[in-house]
């Protein structure tokens, strides 16, 4: 029979150097969406294809936001 090895939960913060990585990267990971946003303003707005790519990046924007406030706490 196959017994499932589970590693223990290691709950010590993040290595500094680590978290202003993953801040670096959420910056620029958020600037991108912001600035087809930014692009997709200067579209119609009864466009059914800039619509969805509205809702998708505003949705990845949101996420990475998150993201980046959760590291936020790690300071």
């Amino acid at each position: 029979m196959h017994e499932e090895r589970r590693q223990p939960v290691d709950n010590s913060p993040p290595a500094p150097d680590l978290v202003q990585r993953g801040k670096f990267q959420l910056d620029a990971e958020i600037r991108i969406p912001e600035t087809w946003l930014l692009q997709l303003d200067e579209t119609r707005k009864d466009n059914t294809e800039s619509l969805a790519a509205r809702k998708a990046y505003s949705d990845m924007l949101q996420s990475r936001r998150g993201l980046l406030a959760t590291l936020q706490k790690h300071r």
